[in-house]
């Protein structure tokens, strides 16, 4: 993934114009006081509002690997 930045202010981009969400976004961490069925709710809803960005055309610049590593950590799964 080449991402890359036009001029100073613009937005990041990767490939023919698409939008980078730079992240990591958002943190789960407020969460991890819930009941572990709670957590494993969010954590769905985490990876299907993460698709649902990329099937919109949004380049995520954390890897699929890293988000999953990152929201299990933060949720305490």
């Amino acid at each position: 993934m080449t991402v890359r930045r036009e001029a100073p202010g613009s937005p990041v981009t990767c490939g023919p114009g698409l939008p980078v969400i730079a992240g990591p976004w958002p943190t789960y961490q407020q969460f991890r006081h819930l009941p572990e069925r709670e957590r494993w709710v969010l954590y769905g809803s985490a990876k299907a509002y993460r698709e649902a960005l990329e099937g919109q055309g949004f380049v995520m610049a954390e890897t699929y690997g890293e988000f999953i590593k990152r929201v299990t950590e933060e949720l305490n799964i």
